[in-house]
């Protein structure tokens, strides 16, 4: 697992594809490439890889702005009333305040995924693990713990609204 000096900042850096700090998050791949201790938290960027049919949490962030841009597969984001199917190259926007999730489509997928500040960060860290290798984790065998997730969530200041899958009602 690389991680990177917090002096990076001042003097810029690369990654490769297989750098960033990883974890296992609900299914998914996260790879950090531009951490919060980077920009003094004002922005952050993950790289995502989501196993076919699995997504994140229905959830909003009162106060950071999420955007994601699909790399690879296909991905249908859930932005407060909208539906948007992307495949690579399609881009969609969570402003802050605004409930969204998203569901990778029947291949998987993976994406770029944006937050502006990057309060996700220490969701990421506090729920997530370290990826012991950068492959998807094993399947879940059951629906994540939504007692333990509401208040790690609230307290990285994000309200999560329903389970994994798509908004309640749809």
């Amino acid at each position: 697992m690389t991680v990177i000096a917090p002096e990076r900042a001042k003097v810029g850096y690369g990654l490769d594809t297989e750098e960033g700090e990883a974890f296992w998050l609900l299914g998914m791949l996260e790879t950090i490439k531009i951490a919060g201790e980077d920009t003094g938290g004002q922005y952050g960027l993950l790289e995502i890889e989501v196993r076919a049919g699995e997504g994140s949490p229905w959830h909003v962030h009162p106060d950071e702005d999420e955007w994601f841009y699909v790399l690879d597969g296909e991905f249908t984001f859930h932005v407060g009333d909208a539906q948007l199917t992307l495949p690579a190259g399609g881009f969609a926007f969570g402003p802050k305040g605004v409930p969204h999730t998203f569901i990778a489509g029947p291949a998987g997928g993976k994406a770029l995924v944006g937050f502006q500040p990057f309060l996700f960060e220490g969701f990421l860290r506090e729920i997530g693990e370290p990826a012991l290798e950068r492959v998807l984790p094993p399947p879940l065998d059951a629906p994540p713990d939504m007692a333990r997730l509401l208040p790690v969530g609230a307290k990285h200041g994000m309200e999560i609204l329903g389970p994994p899958g798509p908004p309640p009602g749809r």
